[in-house]
């Protein structure tokens, strides 16, 4: 499981010209899943993303979580995520999850957010969306959870 996580002082999802999903202040979340990946896994990453320390504290320094300071949560699925890129000129998307797999883990993935954080918003799987953002910092990670 991969996630993205980019401090964000606003972000939306659109589709059809249509705004699904959106959040102020808070964490924008790309979320890529694999083969391999379960369902079981998916309360740790959001612990994770809850808690993990990349808001400023009263010194300046990266030290608080989202659960600290409150604000939006806003997750995206992005399969290309776990594209392998090692070789050639063409990503391979064989390392990511089969889209029934990912649909299904995405959507477990929601109902863990909205039962951890009310304040949360998404993206929709296999939809062509249109993601706007403006990066506070700015601040991006690399978050994996096997």
């Amino acid at each position: 499981m991969i996630g993205l996580i980019q401090r964000v002082s606003t972000a939306r999802v659109d589709i059809d010209g249509a705004t699904v999903g959106s959040i102020d202040s808070g964490l924008l979340v790309l979320a890529g899943f694999q083969h391999g990946d379960r369902a079981g896994r998916i309360p740790r990453f959001v612990e994770r993303l809850l808690n993990y320390r990349v808001f400023a504290d009263e010194a300046g320094r990266m030290n608080k979580s989202l659960r600290e300071v409150g604000g939006g949560l806003l997750v995206v699925p992005q399969f290309t995520l776990a594209a392998d890129t090692n070789s050639g000129n063409r990503p391979s998307f064989t390392p990511a999850a089969p889209p029934e797999a990912g649909r299904e883990l995405f959507e477990a993935l929601i109902m863990q957010v909205e039962k951890d954080w009310p304040d949360s918003a998404f993206g929709q799987f296999g939809a062509d969306m249109q993601v706007s953002l403006t990066n506070d910092g700015p601040v991006t990670f690399w978050l994996e959870v096997d």
